[in-house]
């Protein structure tokens, strides 16, 4: 089975560039803030939804920015 990770890195670098926390990205995309902490330490695997938000929300970065595909 593919899973698809969040790259936590890049993330976290565009919300320090912004000057945004996470429990603020948590609620922009409508998820918990636990479940975003869970995101970022890659625990959990974003569901299409949830990326389609994540890139929604970081329209300048590309999929392959955002994401780690694993197999």
């Amino acid at each position: 089975m593919v899973k698809v990770k969040l790259n936590s890195k890049a993330v976290r670098q565009v919300l320090a560039r912004k000057n945004k926390s996470q429990n603020w990205l948590a609620k922009r995309l409508e998820i918990s803030s636990g479940f975003m902490a869970q995101l970022l330490a890659g625990e959990r695997c974003p569901s299409p939804n949830v990326r389609e938000r994540i890139q929604a929300a970081f329209n300048d970065l590309r999929f392959e920015d955002l994401f780690t595909i694993k197999a």
